[in-house]
């Protein structure tokens, strides 16, 4: 009997261990903190699918580049892109563009992924979150992240008009501030 309880507790042990494991909050250095109109979004930064572009993202995001630039191409049921200081989806930072980090992660809701023109090492600033899940998308463009917390402030983001497919949006929505939340939790 006393091995039988010994053994449980062990197992208990384990499965309380494995479920804490499982729950752990992302590591603050690894998470944004998106200040929108509506409301604040955590995206989890994904290091270890894309350590290049997740280190682009957060040395622009701690040079302040991100704070007050639009989403200028949202397309409803697909995706917001942001990114561009231009507003015109043509422009980027100063720093150079990145290699290309495709991986298996698929593009569900809430994805993050870089933009880039044709060639497929040219992600530089400009990066989207999805709306919904977009298959097409996968191992054709790096996922560097996931929204952990506030999708319902991405679905608010103004969309281009119906049947635009462009996504080109007057009057666009912005990003107010973007953070690390190690550096304001």
């Amino acid at each position: 009997m006393k091995s039988l309880l010994s053994l449980l507790a062990i197992g208990i042990l384990v499965m309380t261990t494995s479920t804490s494991d499982a729950t752990a909050a992302p590591d603050p250095e690894n998470v944004l903190v998106m200040e929108l109109k509506d409301g604040v979004v955590r995206i989890e930064m994904l290091p270890d699918l894309a350590p290049q572009h997740v280190e682009q993202i957060k040395k622009l995001t701690r040079d302040g580049f991100y704070d007050g630039i639009v989403f200028h191409r949202v397309i409803d049921g697909f995706m917001a892109q942001t990114g561009d200081p231009t507003g015109t989806g043509r422009g980027g930072s100063e720093l150079p563009d990145i290699p290309a980090e495709f991986s298996a992660e698929p593009f569900e809701r809430g994805v993050a992924g870089m933009a880039r023109s044709q060639s497929p090492d040219s992600a530089n600033s400009q990066f989207f979150i999805t709306f919904a899940p977009a298959r097409f998308l996968d191992k054709q463009y790096t996922v560097w992240g996931r929204v952990v917390e506030g999708m319902e402030y991405i679905d608010m983001i103004k969309k281009a008009p119906r049947g635009d497919q462009s996504g080109t949006v007057r009057d666009p929505d912005k990003i107010i501030t973007l953070r690390i939340a190690a550096d304001v939790d």
